[in-house]
């Protein structure tokens, strides 16, 4: 089998809990060399990769085929731009970067360098959304009205971390709201217009922690909303069309698998728990009649399966990058619509 050797930037919560351990059951991934300032953090899980504090060291490395980018979200730019020079594939952890420029001049170099270019959008793996998508696609719901996704959390005081400093890619738009947006894109397409409503809802946050967003379509209304003070959470999705609804609570047990330290084909991974199976209600003979539907299994070593195929075979990445600049356009669409308080078309 080839293998795909992998270069690693950054072993913080992301580097350590979403990507080493999926990159590293998978069948011809190896992580070789991991740009840390803390090696001995690094030995501990992966004992068989070098470790450097420099990114050009990294990039110099010859045997290195595939580089995934898990920095601060304002280095993703700069240092997805010097591994795709250094004639590296590369993976960039969401969000994809901070502006679409950047994102377009990501996809031009990609291009110019024949290398591949993908973004870690591992939610569009998640065991509800696959479940969600799979009814859509089904036709059981007929044509959708209305499709509201939540990713509440409660948190109620601020934390010391550059998520939550006031910068450039902070704020709770840029982190779950990426992931939302892109489910969102991922099912419909680019809508024809934007509307939010963007704030900072704890005492002393320094950035957006609530967002609102509406995507407008034609005929269809998409609802993407976060809280930070949200104790006792309503449905993760409703879905509703002219044939039906369906009805979910309950996030997806990967991340809390991987945080524990599970991984892949163990036992029960990517499986929901049955009391938070979705509930589909149908019209039967004029009657409304619903169903649990049991929740498909969630599988975040996909995207990486997928990245595999792509390096040794070329076919496509998983998530295209051209995806990921529209989510980066919709955040900004949306941080200009909550400040002027209005619609604005996607363009």
């Amino acid at each position: 089998m080839s293998k795909v050797n992998v270069g690693l930037v950054g072993f913080g919560f992301s580097g350590q809990v979403f990507h080493a351990p999926i990159i590293q059951s998978i069948d011809g991934m190896d992580i070789r060399k991991v740009v840390s300032s803390n090696p001995d953090k690094v030995g501990q899980y992966l004992p068989d990769a070098a470790v450097t504090a420099s990114l050009e060291e990294l990039l110099s490395d010859e045997h290195i085929d595939l580089v995934v980018i898990t920095s601060p979200n304002q280095m993703h730019y700069p240092y997805a731009k010097q591994a795709l020079l250094a004639g590296k594939h590369v993976v960039v952890e969401k969000p994809f970067v901070i502006s679409s420029e950047e994102a377009e001049d990501l996809i031009k170099t990609a291009k110019q360098q024949n290398r591949k270019l993908s973004v870690y959008q591992n939610r569009r793996w998640d065991n509800d959304f696959i479940t969600v998508k799979s009814l859509i696609d089904s036709g059981k719901l007929g044509d959708i009205a209305s499709y509201e996704a939540h990713y509440d959390r409660y948190r109620p005081q601020v934390s010391d971390r550059w998520r939550e400093k006031a910068g450039p890619g902070a704020g709770m738009l840029y982190d779950l709201g990426s992931h939302l947006i892109d489910q969102a894109l991922h099912l419909f397409g680019k809508p024809a217009s934007v509307y939010a409503d963007l704030f900072a809802q704890r005492a002393g946050s320094e950035v957006d922690d609530y967002f609102h967003l509406i995507l407008m379509y034609e005929n269809m209304r998409v609802i993407l909303h976060s809280g930070s003070l949200v104790m006792q959470h309503g449905p993760r999705f409703q879905v509703y069309g002219s044939l039906g609804s369906f009805v979910k609570y309950g996030l997806d047990s990967q991340e809390e698998m991987l945080k524990q330290g599970g991984l892949p084909g163990q036992p029960n991974w990517g499986m929901d728990r049955e009391e938070y199976y979705g509930e589909l209600t149908l019209s039967v003979d004029g009657q409304a009649v619903s169903s649990k539907v049991t929740t498909q299994q969630g599988s975040y070593e996909s995207f990486y399966e997928g990245m595999y195929q792509a390096i040794i075979h070329d076919k496509p990445v998983p998530v295209d990058a051209e995806d990921a600049r529209n989510t980066i356009r919709v955040i900004e669409l949306a941080v200009q619509s909550s400040r002027e308080t209005r619609a604005l078309p996607f363009h």
